[in-house]
């Protein structure tokens, strides 16, 4: 889950909630959207292979 911040940047939210804090854990603040969403996918990529 992608969100950009009031300071123009992009950060990738996990789509669940953490369950110490009841919000969605941070996983990375980047300056443009589409590095963002290369990121994203990378997570992606890693949570399938393990």
């Amino acid at each position: 889950m992608i969100r950009k911040l009031k300071s123009g940047e992009y950060r990738i939210y996990s789509i669940k909630t953490d369950p110490r804090t009841g919000k969605r854990r941070n996983l990375g603040t980047f300056a443009t959207r589409e590095a963002a969403e290369r990121h994203e996918r990378e997570i992606q990529f890693f949570k399938r292979r393990h």
